[in-house]
């Protein structure tokens, strides 16, 4: 099963027919899956259709939005389900994810916790395409980082620093700065970020710029310089020597080996 090629390839998830239920095949092969995450209460995990609909969830989520069987999540919207709030970020996210292919990787948010007590988590969506590389729908986790009701250790600010790196990338930035936005001493504030994301500041804004790079490269056919510069590399050399330090390809090498997907 390969999650993050996004298409979904199986040889082993043979009990469930291609397209049951008027499923495409990468959906339905997912729907299986749900049954091993029932067994990982610390874990949401979900697969929504084209239209945002859930057509799989496991027991956890169920529990955390106050219901008792599957049958009463599927083929809802989250709007159906969640406080406004809650529910507007989340079907922004669905949307970016449908629509332009966008990965969500490791978002620190606030969650529904068992009894709808609220929590921090990790939150990971990607796009499952069809064999032609139509998205035809996301699937997703999220990770408690803690106990229920323990929501006061991670300062409520830090969530908003890490959307600010989300959405200024491509600006000048460093730990020191990043620290002054959450309100936070730096010592504090990079030792939040090892035991959360186990990377240092540093390290974080990096990863977050090259997968920005990543995306680029795998959707648009921009230039590397232009890519390097939008993504707050300094130039194209800095850029090439961060991507190949994490990857050990270039990143014309690894464009080269993309199938030509798009969104």
């Amino acid at each position: 099963m390969q999650f993050y090629a996004l298409t979904v390839k199986s040889d082993i998830l043979t009990k469930t027919p291609s397209g049951e239920n008027g499923l495409p095949s990468p959906l339905a092969e997912l729907v299986m899956i749900e049954q091993l995450f029932d067994h990982v209460p610390e874990i949401v995990f979900f697969v929504k259709d084209h239209y945002g609909r859930y057509v799989a969830v496991n027991q956890s989520l169920v529990e955390r939005c106050g219901l008792r069987e599957k049958r009463e999540l599927l083929g809802r919207h989250v709007r159906d389900i969640f406080p406004k709030e809650l529910a507007e970020r989340y079907a922004r996210q669905d949307e970016a994810v449908l629509r332009k292919g966008q990965l969500i990787v490791d978002r620190l948010e606030l969650h529904w916790y068992i009894r709808r007590r609220s929590g921090w988590c990790l939150t990971t969506k990607l796009p499952v395409r069809d064999p032609e590389g139509k998205i035809v729908g996301v699937v997703g986790v999220s990770r408690d980082l803690r106990a229920p009701g323990d929501k006061d250790i991670i300062p409520t600010r830090l969530a908003a620093t890490l959307e600010y790196l989300e959405t200024h990338y491509d600006e000048p930035l460093s730990a020191s700065l990043l620290a002054r936005h959450a309100g936070l001493p730096s010592v504090r504030f990079a030792r939040l970020i090892k035991r959360i994301f186990r990377l240092t500041p540093h390290q974080l804004i990096t990863q977050t710029r090259l997968a920005a790079a990543s995306h680029l490269l795998r959707e648009t056919n921009r230039s590397l310089a232009d890519i390097a510069v939008d993504c707050g590399f300094y130039d194209h050399s800095a850029f090439t020597r961060a991507f190949r330090s994490a990857t050990n390809l270039t990143p014309s090498q690894y464009r080269a080996i993309l199938p030509g997907i798009k969104p």
